[in-house]
């Protein structure tokens, strides 16, 4: 078992030696250093550390590659913060790379506030979409309709990044078909789809279970426990939200989507058991997309499976049971490791992914924006590390969260229901 920090012995800074793994006992936002504990490899290290105005850090003799030999009667004054005008050019370049942290976690912070907004007026906006679905349809539609525009002018910029939200229980209706829409509207993004076919991917994606209101509640997610005559109203609700649709003057192609969203390549979905090749393109995407988040996001949260899990399962089914050209899509715009999965990285530490950058023309996806389990840095100061600015570092593995250790999980905390955003790439990032 690790020995924690705290119990570690303490040495001067002075006494410190290339080769020795410390721990700095400081706030990540305090130095320049990309982890609080690590192994000085380099006398620049030594001299960052001894002018970061500390005295003494915790040292890991286990762990190192130097042996100790401490000079006596070491002062704590030695260590002292030197004038403001006696600053060396090392301390200043610390100082300067604290602040440079700062604001990228304040940048982070509030670039995450916004989805987390953004994300919940989507889903009041949807409710009340659905609150006029009967007795103003009309109504309904423009509403649906002008969410749609919102999440269709997002997609105007070239450069997309899909981040994960914290998941709450909230309306899951709203939360599911929100998300379905962020996805395959990316989808149709990365396809090059023209204004009108985005619009239409859009209305049918956010529309698609507006069936589900006519069931009992019940019966509005499909059970293994169902009896053939539950199952059979459980289909009807595609034909339920097909005779809404139309009651909305929703565009054909729009109603496509909510006819055929559980179709299957193999003839086994429902209602009428067609093929891939009689479904229009937008009901292929939405039925995988659709698929993907039930999997992540299950009526049973002990069901649910990460989101690097289900791409593995719709990767199994592939041919048979989905499009493989939009799989292979979805597959290569979404990363091996999509936006929630949780994972353990080259150097054997875990993460979480945080941000897939999924831009068509990108390659990025293996190299995610990624949360660091680190005991030496508070989780509300942890800024996302991205894989493709760091050398040699990779993912090495998924890993299920409950695999993780429990100090990890409690860290990481992986989410019990996943939520989408996306929202273009800053220039520096797209760069």
């Amino acid at each position: 078992m690790a020995q924690s920090i705290e119990t570690l012995p303490v040495i001067h800074v002075n006494d410190l030696r290339v080769g020795m793994m410390v721990h700095l006992g400081m706030s990540w936002l305090s130095h320049p250093f990309p982890r609080s504990s690590f192994r000085i490899s380099t006398e620049k290290q030594l001299s960052t550390i001894r002018n970061l105005g500390i005295a003494e850090v915790h040292w890991d003799p286990a762990n190192s590659l130097s042996v100790l030999t401490p000079e006596p009667d070491r002062h704590v004054a030695d260590a002292a913060p030197q004038p403001a005008d006696q600053l060396t050019p090392e301390h200043l370049q610390a100082e300067a790379a604290a602040a440079e942290r700062r604001a990228r976690l304040q940048a982070q912070r509030s670039a995450l506030a916004a989805s987390e907004k953004q994300f919940a007026e989507a889903t009041r906006h949807y409710a009340t979409v659905l609150d006029q679905l009967h007795r103003d349809p009309q109504a309904a539609a423009q509403g649906a309709e002008a969410l749609t525009r919102g999440f269709a002018d997002v997609m105007q910029a070239k450069d997309l990044c899909v981040r994960v939200l914290a998941g709450r229980d909230g309306d899951k209706l709203a939360s599911h078909s929100v998300n379905v829409t962020i996805l395959s509207m990316l989808m149709g993004h990365t396809f090059g789809w023209n204004d009108a076919e985005m619009m239409d991917l859009g209305m049918g994606a956010l529309l698609h279970d507006i069936g589900k209101l006519e069931l009992p509640s019940r019966l509005t997610k499909r059970l293994p426990s169902f009896t053939a005559a539950e199952a059979r109203l459980y289909e009807e609700h595609v034909n339920y939200g097909v005779a809404q649709g139309r009651k909305m003057g929703l565009s054909e192609g729009a109603l496509s989507i909510l006819a055929e969203h559980h179709e299957l390549g193999d003839h086994s979905g429902f209602p009428k058991g067609i093929g891939t090749n009689r479904m229009t393109a937008a009901a292929r995407v939405v039925a995988l997309i659709n698929r993907y988040d039930n999997l992540c996001n299950p009526p049973n949260s002990t069901e649910q499976v990460t989101p690097h899990d289900a791409i593995s399962r719709l990767f199994a089914l592939g041919k048979d049971k989905f499009d493989v050209t939009i799989m292979a899509a979805f597959i290569k715009l979404m990363g091996v490791y999509p936006a929630g999965s949780t994972v353990q990285l080259t150097d054997k530490r875990y993460a979480m992914v945080m941000a897939v950058n999924s831009s068509p023309h990108s390659t990025r996806a293996l190299k995610p924006q990624v949360l660091v389990y680190d005991p030496g840095v508070p989780r509300d100061e942890a800024l996302l590390l991205d894989l493709e600015t760091v050398r040699d570092l990779g993912i090495l593995r998924g890993i299920k969260p409950h695999d993780l250790p429990e100090a990890a999980r409690a860290y990481l905390q992986p989410r019990p229901r996943i939520r989408f955003a996306v929202e273009p790439l800053a220039e520096d990032e797209a760069a």
